[in-house]
């Protein structure tokens, strides 16, 4: 369903104080107002409205706003109830094992995806900072590149287009037709390649779980430093994703 206005206009103002503080930690009243460029009283009881509901509290020592772990309760119980991650891990965990990589699976949401599910490398030396609930675009990431190779050329020129194109290092796509050629190569090859796109230092194989012809909702990766992945391991890498998704797709769906 696509809503182009809140038919609630006061909940943008609620929601956009969580985001706030969630960006930014603790914040005083005087300059939460002034970043949500709202007026001091207005704020006040947004803020004493969603302390109401026990989602904000108020230091005592500094009286700034903090959010609570209320909002945490909520995002595990979200991640708890989705099954796939549960059914799936078996298959990512031999995955890890098998390389010593870390290996992440995420949920489209809109134009990006979400990590849902993480199981570290048994190699100590270097821990991802991916975390789980955390979005990224689509547009420069293995698996976003994954998803986006399912879908019709419209959704993703309407994605593309819909989406702030940041160059996040020196490798990440920004040109258009340079996405539509990598998408290509993805439909071809059955996986998708991250070469420092959306974190430098950091080369990723990936592959989504839905059928040809089919658009999916969920992809995984295996990602490690580029020390790590020559381009060598690379393809070996990517011959153990294929084979995953085999299995997953055969004993899953």
């Amino acid at each position: 369903m696509e809503v182009k206005t809140n038919p609630i206009q006061v909940a943008d103002k609620l929601f956009a104080v969580i985001e706030l503080l969630a960006a930014k930690g603790a914040m005083g009243l005087m300059d939460l107002s002034s970043e949500l460029e709202l007026n001091k009283t207005t704020a006040h009881r947004l803020l004493n409205s969603l302390a109401y509901m026990g989602y904000v509290f108020q230091e005592p020592s500094t009286h700034k706003y903090r959010l609570s772990f209320k909002i945490c309760g909520l995002s595990n119980q979200i991640l708890n109830n989705i099954d796939i991650a549960r059914v799936v891990r078996p298959y990512l965990r031999e995955l890890v094992n098998l390389t010593g990589e870390t290996v992440h699976l995420v949920q489209l949401d809109g134009m990006n995806a979400v990590y849902i599910d993480k199981i570290e490398s048994t190699n100590n030396s270097i821990r991802l900072v991916s975390q789980l609930g955390k979005q990224l675009p689509l547009y420069c990431s293995g698996v976003g590149k994954a998803l986006l190779a399912d879908m019709p050329s419209k959704k993703v020129a309407r994605i593309w287009n819909d989406s702030e194109i940041v160059s996040l290092t020196p490798h990440t796509i920004v040109d258009f037709s340079e996405l539509e050629r990598e998408l290509k190569k993805v439909s071809k090859n059955g996986y998708a390649i991250d070469d420092e796109e959306n974190e430098e230092g950091i080369r990723c194989v990936a592959a989504s779980l839905g059928t040809k012809g089919s658009e999916s909702e969920y992809a995984f990766s295996l990602s490690a430093p580029i020390y790590r992945m020559d381009d060598k391991r690379m393809t070996e890498i990517a011959k153990h994703i294929l084979e995953t998704k085999e299995k997953i797709m055969i004993n899953i769906y």
